[in-house]
């Protein structure tokens, strides 16, 4: 991976986007945060990751000069490319937390929202400044922003093109958490390392239910749910976390992740 790096303590991973100046997000980004969210999909020592872009800037926004010289017909080409990438972070079935410092606009601001929770900076700057340009978002913004704020605001947002301040990011629920900027992946590392030892294979369960219950009805999520409650009853940490209970209370239970 040419602009992405994964590093890995204690079962937390930590996914750095390094694309200087202010991340772009290119075409070979996008192809490396798939090929980085299989990996981290796969890796049976990652049990939650952070999603980071470095202590200056979280992305900019995808590679304007890169999208410049595409015609209709290259962008028909390329476009599943840009929603795949964010797509691909977001089906990672861990707990994944963004760490935003700096900017997060267009394809940079979809990435944060692709994680499950976000973790900004005070002074980080969130966006879909795409109308700007004459396009609109193209890596889930229109859809995972106004699953987050709802429909007016994300409707406001998106067609203004405004900056959205952390502050304001917090209010309305674009963001889950805000502090101080040199304290920003301290924060959300150590919100991840809360799940190194945890129920891997029931928190996996947990966001398959969530995230796909959410695109449905009511009465199909609720099928997604029973299913998946009947399934963690075939892993060994169910027994462990059953039998701890019942012997010793709630909270001291030892996981294994299978």
């Amino acid at each position: 991976m040419e602009f992405v790096s994964i590093d890995v303590t204690d079962g937390v991973a930590v996914l750095r986007l390094d694309r200087p100046k202010m991340n772009a997000i290119s075409v070979q980004v996008q192809a490396d945060l798939r090929e980085a969210a299989a990996e981290l999909t796969e890796r049976d020592d990652v049990r939650a990751v952070v999603l980071w872009g470095g202590e200056r800037v979280f992305a900019a926004g995808n590679d304007v000069k890169e999208m410049a010289e595409m015609t209709y017909s290259d962008m028909v080409k390329v476009s599943a490319s840009v929603s795949s990438a964010t797509t691909a972070i977001a089906r990672i079935p861990k707990p994944v937390v963004a760490a935003v410092n700096g900017y997060a606009l267009g394809g940079g601001c979809e990435l944060a929202l692709a994680a499950d929770l976000r973790f900004a900076a005070e002074d980080a700057v969130f966006g879909q400044p795409e109308v700007l340009l004459g396009i609109i978002p193209g890596a889930g913004g229109t859809q995972r922003l106004t699953r987050l704020v709802g429909t007016a605001k994300a409707k406001d947002i998106i067609f203004t093109g405004r900056f959205v301040t952390a502050d304001e990011a917090l209010r309305i629920g674009m963001v889950d958490r805000v502090v101080p900027a040199d304290q920003v992946l301290a924060e959300a590392t150590a919100y991840a390392a809360q799940f190194s030892n945890a129920a891997a294979l029931a928190i996996r369960a947990a966001k398959e239910c969530i995230d796909r219950g959410s695109e449905v009805d009511l009465d199909t999520g609720l099928e997604i749910e029973r299913q998946q409650f009947a399934g963690v009853f075939a892993t060994e940490d169910r027994t462990r976390g059953i039998t701890s209970f019942v012997e010793v209370g709630p909270g001291k239970a030892t996981f294994v992740g299978r």
